[in-house]
């Protein structure tokens, strides 16, 4: 079978083509990050628009560099959530048409479903079940991967996400909007004890997450010190630290309690480099087979929409002709392929 993947839940116009034999054979990607910029974030208006300009060309740029015409497309697969709900409708839209007029299934994929199958571009590829860690701008959970639609939620983000953290103390560091990357770059002249920020919720059991009190005794520690260059350096590599020593702390005890020996790692924040490394070592130190997606794919894809759909389309899914985006969709509300429902518990 060979899956269009279209992508716009938020701020980047994606569409891919992806075939179960031959693998990935396209994908394009058009990002709305200057456009955004000048605002410090997405505004969900100017994100819809540009989606409606962006996606046409880069269908027919995508479909011609797969060497692929309509007759090739099996099935279509779009991002019904969650996300902005005027950019979600104008992928699942184009999408839901396309696929009624080249007379093909389509489904609606569950964006953060997407993040969690996008290791599956790679070879090898990881093998159900597994423990993924979804670290994102929006998202921070722990989550028990039995197999497609069957999801245990462990622990997840009680406030801000991991990548919230990071753009809003970038920002009070000056840095350019999206910040994590910025951060991680300034991070790498920081000074290593020089400022001791706190690991937020280590001391209690479960596996849930808090950033917020982190992104507050950032903001005072540059409040209390005149920063220049290096202490910026410093302040942003000791919250860089206590962000991924939190993470990996907390995985560590979620592959303790499942006794799972597969990790998978997902989402934007999955691209910082300390935390693969970090990941790396525990991974090694426990004997635990861990799968990154490339690069490119941590962050919003249509390549990892077309995956979980091939996935959902070969399992037998059809959805039906009416298009239905959900801006709010958690992932415990998400069905697999046979109706059953994911499971909630945390």
């Amino acid at each position: 079978m060979r899956v269009l993947g279209i992508e716009s839940s938020c701020d980047e116009s994606a569409v891919a083509v992806l075939d179960d034999r031959e693998g990935l054979l396209a994908h394009r990607l058009f990002s709305q990050t200057e456009l955004h910029a000048t605002y410090g974030g997405v505004v969900p208006e100017l994100a819809s628009r540009d989606h409606v300009r962006k996606l046409l060309p880069l269908l027919k740029e995508t479909l011609q560099e797969a060497a692929s015409a309509a007759a090739d497309i099996g099935g279509i697969a779009y991002t019904a959530g969650p996300g902005l709900a005027g950019a979600l409708l104008t992928g699942a839209a184009l999408g839901r048409s396309l696929a009624y007029a080249w007379g093909v299934p389509a489904v609606a994929v569950h964006h953060l479903e997407g993040h969690l199958f996008a290791p599956f571009l790679e070879r090898p590829a990881p093998r159900l079940p597994f423990l993924a860690l979804l670290v994102s701008g929006g998202h921070t959970m722990l989550i028990e991967v039995a197999a497609l639609g069957e999801y245990r939620l462990l622990g997840e983000s009680l406030d801000d996400a991991a990548g919230e953290a990071f753009d809003k103390t970038a920002k009070l560091l000056g840095l350019s909007y999206p910040g994590g990357a910025p951060l991680s770059q300034l991070a790498e002249r920081g000074r290593t004890g020089v400022i001791r920020l706190p690991r937020p919720m280590l001391d209690r059991a479960d596996l849930d997450f808090s950033f917020s009190g982190l992104k507050t005794a950032a903001m005072l520690a540059i409040r209390d010190r005149a920063l220049d260059e290096q202490a910026r350096a410093d302040l942003a590599l000791a919250f860089e630290t206590a962000i991924v020593d939190t993470l990996v702390v907390k995985t560590e005890r979620a592959l303790e309690a499942t006794g799972l020996r597969t990790l998978v790692i997902a989402g934007g924040v999955g691209a910082n480099r300390s935390l693969r490394e970090r990941l790396r070592l525990l991974a090694d130190t426990r004997g635990v087979a861990l799968y990154f997606p490339r690069v490119e794919f941590c962050t919003d894809n249509a390549a990892m929409i077309a995956a979980a759909g091939l996935w959902r389309l070969k399992a037998g899914q059809r959805d039906p002709l009416p298009i239905e985006i959900h801006a709010r969709w958690p992932l415990g509300e998400l069905l697999a392929p046979d109706g059953a429902r994911s499971g909630q518990a945390h």
